[in-house]
């Protein structure tokens, strides 16, 4: 293996023993980059997710086939708590906060694991997110949708992850606010956080990772740097919503599609 990474290899995903919902996924996250990871709703963008978190056992769900390795140790078989333990992290789909927490409830949650590191990290995510600083105190629930985005990542934080997975954080968010959740994710990876980024906003996640990954039907169908992918004709149209000649095409054009996409065919 060529330096540190959280990789995995021809992973299959099997739900209530019946249902295979990843069908050979491998990708690679090298340590200090960011991944984008592409896909539609059903995909199993947060079901590979689970998969490397150790969540899947919640949701009848389990490892059939293939590996997950943190810097070249297994780790797909480990509790949730030890993959925390061994540096990966993950903000939840939907944020999942505790809303009847205050925010610094919340925040201290996220530090369970080693509440010795409590008070810098506490610091550490009140610098990234002032507007947390703010509202400490306040009840979780009634944070703004952005507010309660920044209190899931800075939880996932608390815990000093080497790896933080972020699924579709710019979810429901209004454009200025995806903005500056893209440059806190950039800020994040600078202080030498390595991050996978799972999104359906293509041009904010393509923006700022290095390499992009798309999935469709449990397999990963592209796989290449993401200034590539981002003039990538396929990923143009499907997923930026834009024809060949760069113009924006209706949701309509794009749900139905005249011509099938290349990997489909």
């Amino acid at each position: 293996m060529e330096g540190y990474m959280l990789e995995v290899s021809n992973l299959e995903v099997v739900y209530d023993d019946v249902v295979l919902v990843l069908r050979g996924v491998s990708l690679q996250v090298p340590e200090g980059r960011i991944v984008a990871l592409l896909g539609a709703n059903g995909a199993g963008k947060t079901t590979l997710l689970r998969a490397i978190s150790g969540l899947l056992d919640v949701h009848e769900g389990e490892v059939t086939k293939g590996s997950i390795t943190l810097d070249g140790t297994p780790i797909h078989e480990l509790p949730p708590e030890k993959i925390v333990a061994a540096g990966v992290k993950q903000a939840l789909e939907g944020r999942r906060i505790f809303s009847e927490f205050t925010v610094e409830e919340n925040l201290r949650v996220g530090a369970h694991t080693d509440p010795s590191v409590m008070k810098p990290n506490m610091e550490r995510v009140y610098d990234l997110f002032p507007v947390l600083r703010d509202r400490r105190k306040a009840t979780a629930g009634y944070l703004s949708g952005g507010e309660q985005t920044m209190l899931s990542m800075g939880r996932a934080l608390m815990s000093n992850p080497k790896y933080l997975l972020l699924d579709e954080p710019s979810l429901g968010l209004a454009p200025q606010l995806v903005d500056q959740i893209r440059d806190l994710i950039i800020e994040i990876n600078q202080q030498g956080v390595t991050v996978l980024l799972v999104e359906q906003n293509a041009a904010m996640a393509l923006g700022v990772a290095e390499h992009g990954y798309v999935m469709e039907t449990g397999k990963v169908v592209m796989d290449k740097p993401a200034a590539e992918l981002l003039e990538d004709d396929d990923v143009k149209e499907f997923y930026l919503g834009l024809a060949d000649e760069g113009h924006a095409k209706s949701f309509r054009d794009v749900k139905h599609y005249k011509r099938r996409k290349r990997w489909l065919s």
